[in-house]
């Protein structure tokens, strides 16, 4: 593959080399990449964890703060200083703030440090003294991930897998029309240029909206300092028989390969090969709520976002000579206090379904995966009500769209997660309804941090192990 000849190529210098020493003998530094795709909750999970880890009295199922054995955490300054600093304060600030709001989503880089004082375990640590481990938080689109996979495409084979799936969606009907009636051999246009990429993009906004999660270049959803540049004017076209020189077709061709040389060929050396543990967050019930469509592409998605990563074993060696690997990735299905406990089991067994695939793959390469259920924030309470002469385990909370309380019971997720993802039995008919709740005022006692559903296990499974 493309991205492992650029992996390959990194950081052998003497530099990389000994940085690489420093880490490993004397401030260990663990890179956790934090991704997902859009309304994954992905803000809220960087800050709902770094508050745990500074007040951590509810994360028992982290084994060094359950032993007493984290001593300290704080903030220092990142490493990194051309990178933009994840904005902690402030989105704390939005979440637990008298009347609190869900903090801005995810729209570039960020980084934030996270320092811990660690007195190790055993004879050999009780003589060595308390050491630092520095947690650097990577945040990025999880739409950039899935551009690492244009790397292995050309223009023509894109162009052709992108309409072919346009072809079987109403919403792409606008832009194959437009594509089919357009002539590729023709003299460049920067009109018609611009014309199909402004419609082009408007399916990919309109796309991801509707639940998909296909929606690549992720640069034409977020392309901050890049908007309205050449290399984000093309779209896909049907290839003609012969394209001459300086026509439409060989300068969308052309602007492709700038897209993939100048944006995702830099993301993936300055920020993702440096990544040794990863969490992929996803919005399961939203694609439930959507339908099979959305949840089989949600499927296609994740082996997607699985080839993107190089997983393996993280050995000292490794890392001098060939770059890090990473060597963890947690799949997590967020918002689970959207359910009553009695169902995460559920949710869970969708969630590892999903990924069963792409972990398996990852597995065989050396890495450890996981699947598991968690709300980074609780926003809702749990009761249990009456109807028709039957108990109802439901949640309550704030709704999102008018401010009203409400109590809900979403449906129940089935037992056999394959009647969901094309096994036996039928679809959910209607009979599962996802709702969007606000955060919840919060009274915190000193020592506690934001409640949550198993981010402590979530903590444990991705860099525990390094505590």
């Amino acid at each position: 593959m493309v991205i492992g000849r650029i992996a390959d190529e990194l950081t052998r210098g003497v530099e990389g080399i000994t940085g690489s020493i420093n880490e490993a003998l004397f401030e260990p530094v663990i890179r956790l990449g934090v991704t997902g795709l859009a309304r994954a909750g992905k803000t809220v999970f960087i800050t709902s964890l770094v508050a745990n880890m500074l007040d951590r009295g509810r994360m028992a199922h982290l084994t060094a703060a359950a032993e007493g054995r984290i001593l300290a955490a704080f903030l220092q300054p990142q490493p990194d200083v051309t990178v933009p600093r994840f904005d902690y304060e402030n989105h704390l600030a939005d979440l637990t703030c008298a009347h609190p709001h869900w903090p801005d989503s995810t729209r570039a880089v960020s980084e934030l440090r996270l320092s811990l004082r660690i007195r190790p375990n055993g004879l050999i640590g009780g003589l060595s003294g308390p050491r630092t481990v520095h947690l650097d938080i990577v945040d990025y689109p999880g739409e950039w991930l899935l551009d690492l996979g244009l790397l292995d495409q050309s223009y023509a084979d894109w162009s052709a897998s992108v309409l072919r799936r346009l072809e079987t969606r109403a919403l792409g009907a606008p832009y194959v029309d437009m594509a089919r009636g357009t002539d590729g051999t023709a003299p460049l246009d920067e009109v018609v240029a611009q014309t199909l990429a402004r419609t082009f993009t408007a399916y990919l906004h309109a796309a991801r909206a509707d639940g998909f999660s296909d929606c690549t270049p992720g640069r034409f959803l977020l392309p901050g300092d890049l908007a309205g540049s050449p290399v984000l004017t093309f779209a896909p076209l049907l290839k003609p028989e012969n394209a001459p020189r300086r026509s439409l077709w060989r300068e969308m061709e052309t602007r492709f390969e700038a897209y993939k040389a100048r944006v995702v060929k830099p993301f993936f050396k300055e920020h993702f090969a440096r990544i040794d543990r990863q969490v992929v967050l996803v919005d399961v019930l939203g694609a439930l709520h959507r339908g099979p469509e959305a949840i089989q592409d949600m499927r296609d998605t994740m082996q997607g976002i699985l080839g993107s990563f190089r997983p393996g074993r993280n050995d000292f060696l490794t890392q001098l000579l060939r770059g890090k690997r990473v060597e963890k990735i947690l799949f997590a299905a967020t918002k689970a206090d959207h359910l009553h406990h009695s169902q995460h089991l559920r949710l869970t067994a969708i969630i590892e379904e999903l990924t069963r695939d792409a972990r398996e793959r990852a597995r065989f390469a050396g890495a450890e995966t996981a699947a598991m259920s968690i709300a980074a924030l609780r926003a809702t309470t749990e009761e249990s009500r009456q109807h028709n002469g039957q108990s109802l385990d439901v949640v309550r909370g704030k709704l999102l769209e008018d401010g009203r309380m409400a109590a809900l019971y979403p449906g129940e997720l089935p037992a056999d997660p394959r009647v969901l993802l094309g096994g036996e039995g039928g679809w959910l008919e209607g009979d599962f309804e996802a709702m969007r709740f606000a955060p919840a005022p919060l009274t915190l006692r000193p020592g506690d941090g934001p409640p949550h559903i198993r981010l402590d296990r979530a903590a444990q499974f991705l860099f525990g192990d390094r505590l």
